[in-house]
């Protein structure tokens, strides 16, 4: 039955986004702008852009991220579907974690596959890209988990973008440093596993918590 309702939602979700697929580009279109304006901003200039190209990279994903957390209940809760969530013979945690998955999936994801390309952009070094990727693979999921419990916690309120982003970025505070800070170790000659293995860890609990705490979340703002 849980991995039916999984199917079923992930079919769902698929089919929205291709009837709005105008606004599956926008997270790209947006880390790509980002990235632009920090290249034009410190000049163009490979010896400039290329020791913060690793940190540039990180803001922009995360940015783009933060950009669609408003959306990640609020339809639901509007066209009636997330009562129907409460009511469903599964764990409410267990749909959280779909939905939350999914939103990785077309948020995160689509501007990971382009940082290859992003990266040319500011002139970062091809030796780092290994080492960026694979923390980027182990921190935006956190993102998303703990972009999903602000959002439940601000469903029920109106024009709740600001609030959503002033209470997300400090949590993602860590997560960057950490993301950033192990690319920018390697670039250094130093061990990023340390990092690398935080940010796994983290992953790990924010799998086990945040789909949890969403869940109780959206229960409270609709009880």
């Amino acid at each position: 039955m849980m991995w039916q309702a999984a199917r079923a939602l992930m079919v769902r979700d698929l089919q929205l986004l291709w009837a709005r697929r105008g606004d599956a580009f926008q997270p790209a279109l947006f880390a790509l702008l980002t990235v632009v304006l920090f290249a034009l901003g410190l000049g163009g200039e490979a010896k400039a852009l290329s020791p913060v190209a690793s940190a540039v990279l990180w803001l922009a994903v995360l940015l783009a991220g933060l950009l669609a957390l408003d959306n990640l209940f609020r339809g639901d809760a509007e066209d009636g579907s997330l009562e129907q969530w409460m009511l469903a013979p599964v764990p409410l945690w267990w749909l959280v974690l779909v939905r939350t998955l999914m939103h990785w999936f077309t948020t995160a994801l689509p501007v990971i596959i382009a940082v290859p390309f992003l990266g040319e952009l500011l002139y970062l070094p091809h030796a780092q890209l290994p080492v960026l990727l694979l923390s980027l693979l182990l921190g935006t999921p956190i993102l998303s988990l703990l972009g999903a419990v602000v959002a439940a916690l601000t469903v029920g309120m109106r024009r709740a973008g600001v609030l959503l982003a002033l209470l997300a970025l400090p949590l993602y505070v860590p997560v960057l440093v950490f993301g950033a800070g192990a690319v920018a170790a390697d670039a250094q000659g130093l061990d990023a596993v340390g990092a690398l293995l935080l940010l796994g860890a983290g992953l790990a609990i924010a799998v086990i918590l945040a789909p949890i705490t969403a869940a109780a979340a959206l229960r409270i703002a609709h009880s």
